[in-house]
C-alpha cells in the first residue's frame, strides 16, 4: 500500500454530502492498544525498570517517538530512543504474530464501505512495518490509501495524517467522517476540520461540536456515516 496515490477506481460516494471514511487502526480497528502497553511493559522490565499503570493514559495514541520518549524519561532508563524504537516494533510484531483480534463491528463496516465503494484510508500514528503486518488481517484491498506515522513530518495530534489522507482520496476534509479512539487521534482529526467518530478504548472522550461518540463499531454503518453530514450536495 502507498500513503499518496489512492487505489484505482477510488470515487467519491454518489448522493451524500460523505466524500470519504478516514480510519485508525489499533485499537479502533484491531483491538491491539493493550498489547502496545504489555510490549512497553515487558521491554522495560528487561531493562530493570516498572511501568507505572498511570501512564497508560499518557502514551496511548499518540507517535511512538512521543511514547517511547515519555517512557525513557520517566524511567530514567539507559536506552536511546532509537533503540527502544526498535524493540518495541519487533515485540508488537511478534504479538500480532500470535494474535491479532479485530474489534466488534470492523470487519462488517469494512466490508460495507468496500461493497458500496466509499473512498477509504486507514491513518495510523503506527510505522509502515506494523501497518504492513496488520493489513494482511484487515485486507488490504479495503483501504484506497493507507498513511503511517513515520511517513509524515508531524503526526497526531497533529492534523497533517488525515490532510494527507483526505488530498490522496480527492476529499474535503470537512466532508471525511473520522473513526478514532483516543484523545490524541480526535484532536488530530478535528484539527484537519474532519467530523469524528470517537470509540473510546482506553480513556473516556466527551461528545463535542462535529464528534460523536459511540461504544462500539457496531453502532456504526454508511447510513450512520452518512447522517454525519451537511445536507446532501444538489
Amino acid at each position: 500500500m502507498t500513503s499518496t496515490v489512492p487505489a484505482p477506481g477510488t470515487r467519491r460516494t454518489a448522493g451524500s454530502a460523505l466524500q470519504a471514511v478516514l480510519l485508525d487502526m489499533d485499537g479502533t480497528l484491531v483491538d491491539t492498544e493493550g498489547f502496545w502497553w504489555d510490549v512497553e511493559v515487558e521491554v522495560f522490565a528487561a531493562l530493570g525498570h516498572t511501568l507505572d499503570d498511570s501512564w497508560r493514559h499518557v502514551v496511548v495514541g499518540g507517535p511512538m517517538t512521543r511514547s517511547a520518549g515519555f517512557l525513557i524519561e520517566a524511567t530514567g532508563a539507559d536506552i536511546t530512543l532509537d533503540e527502544l524504537t526498535v524493540l518495541l516494533n519487533e515485540g508488537f510484531e511478534d504479538r500480532i504474530g500470535r494474535d491479532l483480534p479485530m474489534m466488534p463491528g470492523a470487519a462488517r463496516l469494512l466490508a460495507e464501505l468496500s461493497e458500496h465503494r466509499v473512498p477509504t484510508a486507514l491513518v495510523s500514528a503506527s510505522h509502515r512495518r506494523i501497518i504492513d503486518r496488520v493489513l494482511t488481517r484487515l485486507g488490504a484491498h479495503h483501504f484506497s490509501l493507507t498513511v503511517a506515522g513515520d511517513e509524515v513530518s508531524r503526526t497526531k495530534p497533529h492534523p497533517d495524517p488525515y490532510l494527507l489522507a483526505a488530498s490522496g482520496l480527492g476529499a474535503d476534509p470537512a466532508r471525511c467522517a473520522v473513526i478514532e479512539d483516543t484523545a490524541t487521534g480526535v484532536a488530530a482529526a478535528e484539527a484537519a476540520g474532519c467530523h469524528v467518530v470517537a470509540v473510546p478504548s482506553v480513556a473516556p472522550i466527551a461528545p463535542a461540536a462535529r464528534r460523536t461518540v459511540v461504544t462500539s463499531l457496531e453502532e456504526v454503518d454508511l447510513t450512520f456515516l452518512r447522517g454525519l453530514m451537511p445536507e446532501t450536495v444538489r
